[in-house]
């Protein structure tokens, strides 16, 4: 069976991002929320966020909500904020594949890729 996990790392400060919270949307016909979640104190979720019978080919979008945690990490930020929500869709392909988005985060920039 496949899954999906992430890590959020903020490069501004060298650490782990803990406490952003996270949404995961389906995206068929109609966006669909299907979980939310918060990095733990590693910058990750504490399980998978979609595996099991749950997990499903398709497109999805990862909602990471960096605006709400740039402002608690007490950075210098311009209101309004570069970036608040950003938002990454991606598609799955493998039914049993391992897809690990992991978000690389600053207060002016981010990247992304699919690790492992």
């Amino acid at each position: 069976m496949g899954r999906l996990t992430t890590h959020v790392l903020d490069t501004a400060l060298g650490r782990p991002a803990r406490g952003l919270k996270i949404e995961l949307w389906s995206q068929g016909t109609a966006p669909e929320l299907i979980s939310a979640h918060e990095t733990n104190d590693d910058g990750r979720v504490d399980r998978a966020i979609l595996d099991g019978s749950a997990f499903a080919t398709g497109t999805y979008e990862l909602r990471f909500f960096a605006g709400d945690y740039l402002r608690r990490t007490c950075q210098t930020l311009p209101d309004p904020l570069f970036l608040d929500v950003i938002p990454i869709r991606f598609g799955m392909a493998e039914a049993d594949g391992h897809y690990h988005v992991p978000l690389l985060l600053s207060p002016f920039s981010y990247s992304t890729y699919r690790g492992s």
